[in-house]
């Protein structure tokens, strides 16, 4: 039992499912859904059709380079069952899943992190541009009288201090 790749959108086709069309040159296209084969049948290129894995590869919003991507493909070679090799082959199957998931991970937040220090410095012009909106024509006006009222006081109690 073996889940093929779809041809269009790369999404999982898992056995008994989906549609398969053969070439007259005996090529196999095996697609996911209808909506799959529909495009496929209208010779569209699945790198510009925006919901495809192929388009987000493309620009550059899926990681596309790494060593953990190596391990998907596909393998003709027949081994011989043994119990030790099969336990073997799983728990790496699960380390190299989990090894994805992170670098998937890293690689997102490392494409975000672009948009959100764009987005900060668009706020800090924002406010500075309209900093009239925010502080009060007088706000810093009451700390002053405040500070010219103690100086008086200090003021008035050394001349007090000099008249005695």
């Amino acid at each position: 039992m073996r889940i093929e790749k779809c041809y269009f959108c790369s999404g999982p086709v898992y056995p008994g499912h989906g549609v398969m069309f053969v070439r007259n040159d005996c090529k196999t296209f095996r697609f996911c859904k209808s909506k799959c084969h529909k495009n496929f049948k209208k010779k569209r290129n699945p790198r510009k059709t925006r919901w495809t894995k192929a388009f987000r590869k493309a620009s550059g919003k899926e990681l596309t380079v790494d060593n953990s991507l190596e391990f998907e493909k596909r393998r003709n070679i027949p081994v011989k069952y043994n119990r030790e090799l099969w336990d073997k082959t799983v728990e790496a199957m699960k380390r190299v899943q989990e090894i994805k998931q992170k670098r998937q991970a890293r690689f997102i937040m490392n494409r975000l992190k672009k948009g959100k220090e764009l987005e900060k410095e668009e706020a800090i012009n924002e406010v500075k541009k309209n900093i009239h909106l925010i502080k009060a024509p007088h706000a810093g006006k009451a700390k002053q009288m405040e500070d010219k009222m103690v100086q008086k006081l200090q003021e008035d109690v050394d001349m007090g201090d000099e008249d005695n």
